[in-house]
């Protein structure tokens, strides 16, 4: 385990894969944040050692290096999920390799469904806190004490400085930026009408299919994190329609543009 972090590490360090400050996780149909680098350097999943390799056909699969508003970036063009097959292992690498990189802050976005009846698609929501419905942890193997404290503390997941820099700037943006719980499930199949029902029952406001394993390593490894939910759906129970990828990816591409702002505005302000 350590030798494969060791040798992952190696391998993008001469690829140029210099020091980066701040780490960035995209999500379903958030992908253009790319074109706004000053790109160094870049690295298909499927070359990099020990890399799963991103099995969503909307996911690019690529590791980037560069420079994002006078800061040094990397970022992760398409993520891993345990409903490709992986383990939270696997699904959690890349953040594990970030931070062995040189990441000081860890950024993460996704597509996620609205259960909060007050929140709309086409919304972003900070992710405040989250619940865990994925049925394991990325932490739960043997040796984890050798990359961190095995009883990760997650009484404030998320990083409340970063979380409020965000709020500033989609105040000064004027565009609406909701702060909720994200339920985080196994996928790939949506959830049925009863399933809505209980995930607003134990407090969620949106659910999604994955940055729950990665918010959690961010935590084992000390990483101020902060992530944020692009809403594409709205999850009524009682008035429930069919909802397909393409849906999810067009709304995802109707609000990416404030999304790119807000990290754009965010990475700008971060200081350590």
């Amino acid at each position: 385990m350590i030798r494969e972090l060791l040798e992952t590490t190696e391998f993008l360090e001469k690829k140029g894969f210099d020091n980066p400050e701040i780490g960035i996780i995209l999500g379903t149909g958030l992908g253009k944040l790319v074109h706004e680098l000053e790109i160094i350097s870049e690295v298909s999943y499927n070359h990099i050692p020990g890399f799963p390799t991103a099995t969503v056909e909307f996911h690019k699969g690529k590791l980037i290096f560069g420079k994002l508003e006078g800061k040094k970036v990397i970022v992760m063009e398409g993520r891993f999920h345990i409903y490709e097959g992986y383990s939270l292992f696997d699904v959690t690498f890349p953040v594990r390799i970030m931070k062995r990189l040189g990441i000081k802050k860890l950024l993460i976005s996704n597509a996620s469904g609205a259960i909060n009846p007050e929140f709309k698609k086409g919304d972003l929501m900070l992710i405040d806190d989250h619940i865990n419905l994925q049925g394991g942890s990325p932490l739960a193997f043997r040796g984890v004490e050798q990359l961190g404290t095995r009883f990760t503390d997650m009484s404030a997941p998320y990083d409340a400085r970063t979380g409020a820099l965000m709020e500033e700037v989609a105040k000064e943006h004027k565009f609406t930026l909701h702060k909720g719980v994200y339920a985080s499930v196994v996928g790939p199949q949506l959830e049925t009408r009863a399933e809505y029902r209980y995930l607003k029952i134990i407090g969620a406001d949106a659910v999604g299919m994955s940055t729950v394993p990665e918010v959690i390593v961010a935590n084992h490894l000390g990483i101020p994190v902060s992530a944020v939910s692009v809403l594409t759906d709205e999850c009524d129970p009682n008035n429930l329609e069919p909802v397909n990828i393409q849906d999810i990816l067009e709304m995802s591409a109707k609000a990416e543009p404030d999304m790119i702002t807000l990290f754009k505005e965010v990475i700008k302000r971060l200081e350590y």
